[in-house]
C-alpha cells in the first residue's frame, strides 16, 4: 500500500537510516522499576545489531533455560544500538551479570516481584542520524517538524510489521480466511530478493517443488518455525493443516496482527488530510490514559483535540472490537467488507483469538529535536515515542524517502 504524506507540499531531506547500527539508537522506557525483591531478575540489556529475539536464544543458551522463560517488554530492531529490560524467574542477579554473550552487554541486574511481558513499558527513547541528506535539509526538516508538532505525525504502522518479505498480512489474511494452503505458500514459499541470502531463497524454492525434507535442511536453523512446519510436511506427506497449527501460535499472531495493521493503515490513510479533526461517532483516545470514548459533542471535544488531550482512533479489527457510531463507523465497516472478511473470523482457533482495539491515528510529538551534521552529510534527531509507535513513520515525513529505501540495503 502506498501511504501519503501529511506535509506533501513540504521537500523532504533525502537521506537514509541505519547506515551503520550506531546510526539508530532505542532507549525503551520501562513500565516500572525493579523493587529488589522476589524471584524474577530484572536485567538490563544492550544490544548491538542484534534483534530482541536472537538476544534472547543466546541468553537463554548461555543460561541453559527456555526462551520463553525469558521475559521482554518490546521487539527491538537487530540494525541498531538499542537498550532494554528483560526478566528472568529462579536465576540469580549475579549469575546473569557473569554471562558473556557476542554483541550483548548486561548493565545491571535487579530482583523484582514478576516477569516482564510484552507491553510492559511506557515508550521508547529514539537518538538517530539520518546520512545523505539534500543541501538545505536542515530546513526543510523544520519546517516540516512545526507541522508535526502542531498536528502530530501519522501514527501508521512501518514497514517492519510486515515481516522481511513485505508479505505479512497476506499471510495473516490467508489464515483469517482459513486458506491454510496459501498460508503456508507465502510463509514456506514465495522467495523475495529483499532476502539477501541465496540459501534462503533456494530453501523457499524447495518447498514450491514439493521437497519438504530438503527445504526444511536448507533453511537456517534459527528459521524454527518455518523448519517445524516442513518437518511436519514431510513426516505426513503435506496435511497442510497439521503443519499451519505447527507453527507457534505467537508466531501465528503475528501474521494476523500484520493483516490487522494493514487494514489499520488503510482506514488512517482515507482520514489523513483531516486526521486531527475530530467527528462525532468517533472513539477518542485519550492519551494520558490509554482509554476511548464516543464522540457526541464536537464543539466540546475538538478544542481538547487541538490540546492534544484526545485523538480520534482507527480500528484494529477484531472479533471483540470497539465499533465506531454514525458514518465513522459505516466507512469502517464498508472498508471491512471491501477487504472481503468479517470481525468474527478474526476468532480463528482457540488460543488464536484476535480481539482488536483502537488505535490513536496520530503521534504527539512534543520533544523532538533536530541538529545538522554537515561533516558527515547528515541529520541527528533525538524524540520519544509512545509504546507501539514507529520512529520511521515519523522519519519518512522529514525524508520522503519510501521506507523501503529509508533505509541503507542490508547487503552494502
Amino acid at each position: 500500500m502506498e501511504l501519503s504524506y501529511l506535509t506533501a507540499e513540504i521537500p523532504g531531506t533525502g537521506g537514509v537510516l541505519k547506515t551503520k547500527p550506531e546510526d539508530f539508537r532505542v532507549t525503551e522506557i520501562p513500565l516500572y522499576e525493579p523493587n529488589d525483591e522476589g524471584t524474577h531478575t530484572f536485567f538490563h540489556v544492550e544490544k548491538h545489531g542484534t534483534s530482541t529475539p536472537e538476544a534472547v536464544r543466546r541468553i537463554g543458551r548461555a543460561l541453559r533455560v527456555p526462551e520463553t522463560r525469558i521475559g521482554y517488554a518490546g521487539l527491538k530492531d537487530a540494525r541498531a544500538v538499542t537498550r532494554q529490560v528483560m526478566s528472568l524467574e529462579h536465576v540469580p542477579p549475579e549469575e546473569i551479570l557473569a554471562l558473556r554473550v557476542p554483541n550483548v552487554t548486561i548493565a545491571w541486574a535487579r530482583r523484582h516481584t514478576n516477569k516482564i511481558r510484552v507491553g510492559h513499558l511506557v515508550g521508547n527513547r529514539f537518538e538517530i542520524r539520518v546520512r545523505n541528506v539534500v543541501p538545505g535539509a536542515l530546513e526543510c526538516a523544520e519546517r516540516i517538524l512545526d507541522v508535526l508538532r502542531r498536528r502530530g505525525a501519522p501514527n501508521y504502522f512501518g514497514r517492519q510489521r510486515f515481516g522481511t518479505k513485505g508479505d505479512g498480512h497476506l499471510v495473516g489474511k490467508a489464515i483469517v480466511q482459513r486458506d491454510f494452503r496459501r498460508a503456508l505458500d507465502l510463509f514456506l514459499g514465495t522467495p523475495s530478493e529483499r532476502e539477501h541470502d541465496p540459501t534462503i531463497r533456494r530453501a523457499r524454492e524447495l518447498y514450491h517443488e514439493g521437497k519438504f525434507q530438503e527445504s526444511l535442511e536448507a533453511f537456517p536453523y534459527m528459521f524454527l518455525s518455518e523448519r517445524r512446519a516442513l518437518g511436519v510436511l514431510a513426516r505426513t506427506n503435506g496435511d497442510i493443516e497439521q503443519a499451519l497449527w505447527a507453527i507457534s501460535r505467537r508466531a501465528l499472531r503475528l501474521f494476523v496482527s500484520a493483516y490487522q495493521s494493514y487494514l489499520y493503515n488503510a482506514v488512517l490513510e482515507g482520514r489523513l488530510p483531516a486526521f486531527d479533526r475530530m467527528r462525532v461517532g468517533d472513539l477518542a483516545y485519550l492519551h494520558d490514559r490509554g482509554a476511548c470514548f464516543l464522540v457526541e459533542d464536537l464543539a466540546a471535544e475538538q478544542p481538547r483535540c487541538d490540546r492534544f488531550e484526545i485523538s480520534p482512533t482507527a480500528p484494529i479489527f477484531g472479533s471483540r472490537m470497539m465499533r465506531a457510531g454514525g458514518e465513522v463507523g459505516r466507512e469502517e465497516q464498508e472498508a471491512l467488507e471491501a477487504a472481503g472478511v468479517e470481525l468474527r473470523e478474526f476468532a480463528v482457533a482457540k488460543g488464536l483469538v484476535c480481539r482488536g482495539e483502537r488505535r490513536a491515528i496520530r503521534i504527539p510529538l512534543t520533544d523532538i529535536t533536530v541538529r545538522e551534521e554537515p561533516a558527515e552529510s547528515a541529520l541527528f534527531f533525538e524524540f520519544t515515542l509512545p509504546r507501539g509507535c514507529y520512529a520511521t513513520s515519523v522519519l519518512r515525513e522529514v525524508t520522503k524517502t519510501p521506507e523501503e529505501s529509508i533505509e541503507e540495503d542490508e547487503a552494502s
